[in-house]
């Protein structure tokens, strides 16, 4: 090692090469590779040099962009800490430059279900495949990505369908719709073939959603209708995380819109004054 700490002054190509690898060796799944990669893409263009002269200012920088959602920036802040965690180990910087790297605050998240009528519109104007991607959506909960990578031997014999879901972390959600139940059986193998590891991309998946369904709405607010109307039916927002993936009732409750029944037994409750004062 040099006096400067640095064994190696690596170009970007085999910085990146070696972390990507390392996430491979870690049993990472291929999306998430792709997602380090597209942000170190973004870093890379932002510092230049070379990987082994980055500094908590460049990381900054590359972090400030003002298209990014706070969601977004934490996400790549992540991979940064990642990639620095990583060079600083085996030995190619002395300092890890993420170590000071402020955190990224994501505002609180209100539910925006979207509405039933904007959903039938877009199942009248849908094709067969994008109605499989709608009503997984809306009535399954499945994320974008998720959706994509939908697959026949995941589907079980009572209908339970084993969802890949983030940080390949798996989940199984009933499928209660005959017509996708049918769609999945049918397709014997990938119900959305593609060119990105047999299936198609989740920003592929997304794009033919948002042309669905203008105006704003998402196929993340697909998922947002799946959580509301679960959790009206049933009030166990446990079970509707469950069902969504979330391993935190925090982030449930961000996916689901307080039904106004709930509000007015409070403001009922509330205007009683059956307590007694303190």
């Amino acid at each position: 090692m040099t006096g400067a700490g640095i064994r190696v002054r690596m170009d970007w190509t085999t910085a990146q090469g070696g972390y990507l690898n390392h996430l491979r060796a870690a049993g990472r799944r291929p999306l998430t590779v792709r997602l380090h990669q597209h942000y170190l893409r973004h870093l890379r263009a932002v510092a230049g040099g070379k990987p082994t002269d980055l500094t908590a200012r460049t990381l900054e920088r590359a972090l400030s962009r003002r298209d990014w959602k706070p969601e977004t920036r934490k996400s790549a802040r992540s991979v940064y800490r990642s990639f620095c965690q990583w060079m600083h180990r085996e030995g190619y910087v002395e300092r890890d430059p993420s170590l000071t790297l402020p955190p990224v605050r994501v505002p609180q998240g209100v539910a925006r279900p979207i509405p039933d009528g904007v959903l039938e519109r877009a199942l009248g104007l849908a094709d067969r495949r994008t109605r499989m991607m709608l009503l997984l959506g809306a009535h399954a909960g499945l994320r974008a990505g998720e959706i994509a990578q939908v697959h026949t031997a995941d589907l079980d014999e009572r209908g339970v369908l084993t969802v890949h879901g983030k940080g390949g972390k798996a989940r199984r959600v009933p499928i209660v719709d005959v017509e996708v139940l049918s769609a999945i059986r049918d397709a014997r193998g990938y119900l959305f073939p593609g060119r990105i590891d047999g299936h198609l991309s989740a920003g592929y998946v997304s794009k033919l959603l948002a042309e669905l369904i203008p105006g704003g709405w998402t196929a993340h607010t697909l998922r947002h209708r799946a959580g509301t109307q679960a959790y009206a039916s049933t009030r166990n927002l446990l079970a509707v995380g469950k069902f969504l993936g979330h391993s935190k009732p925090e982030t449930t409750q961000r996916y689901v819109q307080m039904p106004d029944d709930d509000l007015w037994e409070v403001a009922r409750a509330a205007a009683r004054g059956d307590g007694a004062a303190a």
